[in-house]
């Protein structure tokens, strides 16, 4: 379509490549020539030396483009910029800033499309940012659920930063292209997984693309087998003659929920055994403290190999007996109290005292005369007070038939502490 004919000075946006004046449309090429000012960074400036527009060179500072635009406003003017000027370029801030009525956008092929290009990956359905206005934790929440990321990187946040912090965060399962100076003669396309761009260096102009690894869990490679909670029993480590008197996943599945774990809560397990409690507390509670109190000898070191098995590095083992054992620890938001056989309620009596007003407490018990003396102090001293029986039974194979077999039930009491004493 022919551009029609007007004597009000236009400001033309237009995107180049690092191919310069060879790929641009015929188009560009003729808005270029009918230019009397041309604005933009030296980088581009570059590739428009031989035309005799006047040039007026400007660094990344939005203001500054404004403000060259307006000193020009009586001539026709080009904004010369890299890519398309509106993926993530500067034609929506202007356009915002003075109005749509006053541009003509002729983009450029995107770095962004180049890359994808280049790679032969489809990036209909990719998460895109530029890290130089959207965080790195974004784009970190979008790993977990995206199949392609597209990123465009800054000085200050390189690949190799991006890639540590995704491996920081357990986001092992992508392999990585930095696709550098597309377009040009020297374009470089690198590829490895996350670790080995973790330790390279690239230059300034490139894009990177995480393609997420087929046929692979969305979770680290490393805890493949094991969950956040809820883990089979016999992946934990126990002492044989004990075995089996670990908190029962089921049991623990329910317990962990009436704790009410928060990302940064601190926790103390009283009597924790292997360590079971402790260690999924530690997944669900990423960034927070978890206190193991445990003092069989034997036990401590089991629950310090389940923490080295599961690699959690916010459980902490402490051997010794309650209360003495947590003299030190800071108050806890929530507890967890199992295996304390008749001391059982004076050690919940102790631990209310310590945690933090709004905490949780959750009471693992087998007979039903704890069961009486626990629920009753809950009952006086906290506030929803609850009782749950769990009575799990296993199918088990006979005789060419199905059966269940039971086990033993066990009550979990949970209660919360007021948040003033009335």
């Amino acid at each position: 379509m022919e551009q029609s004919v007007s004597k009000t000075p236009r400001i033309f946006i237009v995107g180049i490549g690092d191919d310069g004046l060879d790929g641009l449309t015929s188009q560009s090429m003729r808005i270029l020539g009918d230019a009397k000012v041309i604005i933009g960074n030296p980088q581009v400036l570059v590739h428009v030396e031989k035309i005799a527009a006047e040039k007026v060179p400007v660094s990344g500072d939005l203001n500054e483009i404004v403000e060259a635009l307006e000193k020009h406003s009586d001539k026709d003017v080009v904004l010369l910029t890299s890519g398309d000027p509106l993926f993530y370029g500067v034609s929506r801030y202007l356009c915002e800033k003075l109005g749509k009525d006053r541009f003509h956008v002729i983009p450029h092929v995107s770095s962004m499309q180049l890359a994808f290009a280049r790679i032969k990956e489809s990036w209909d359905d990719a998460h895109l940012a530029n890290l130089a206005n959207q965080p790195l934790e974004s784009v970190v929440a979008a790993a977990r659920i995206s199949e392609a990321i597209g990123l465009f990187t800054t000085e200050e946040i390189p690949p190799k930063e991006v890639a540590k912090t995704l491996l920081g965060h357990d986001l092992d399962y992508f392999h990585a292209y930095i696709c550098e100076n597309l377009g040009s003669p020297n374009e470089c396309v690198t590829q490895g997984d996350l670790k080995e761009i973790s330790e390279q260096t690239f230059g300034p102009l490139n894009v990177m693309i995480l393609v997420r690894k087929p046929d692979v869990p969305d979770r680290p490679m490393s805890l493949v087998g094991k969950r956040k909670f809820g883990n089979p029993d016999d992946v934990f480590r126990q002492a044989k003659p004990k075995r089996g008197l670990l908190t029962p996943m089921e049991v623990r599945c329910i317990a962990l929920s009436l704790m009410d774990l928060g990302d940064s809560s601190v926790v103390w397990d009283v009597g924790a055994g292997s360590g079971s409690v402790s260690i999924e507390a530690g997944m669900i509670a990423e960034k927070g403290s978890i206190y193991a109190i445990e003092m069989d000898a034997e036990d401590h070191g089991l629950i310090r190999a389940n923490i080295e098995a599961f690699g959690v590095k916010n459980v902490q083992a402490v051997l010794g007996k309650a209360p003495d054992a947590w003299a030190d620890l800071p108050d806890p938001d929530c507890v967890f109290i199992g295996g304390t056989g008749r001391q059982v309620r004076g050690i919940c009596e102790q631990a209310i005292a310590r945690i933090k007003p709004g905490g949780r407490i959750v009471c693992n018990l087998s007979s039903i005369e704890n069961l009486a003396e626990v629920h009753q102090l809950f009952d006086s001293e906290m506030e929803s007070a609850k009782v749950t029986m769990v009575n799990i039974s296993h199918a088990t194979y006979q005789l060419e038939r199905h059966r269940f077999e039971a086990s033993n039930p066990t009550f979990l009491v949970s209660a919360k502490k007021p948040l003033k004493k009335s």
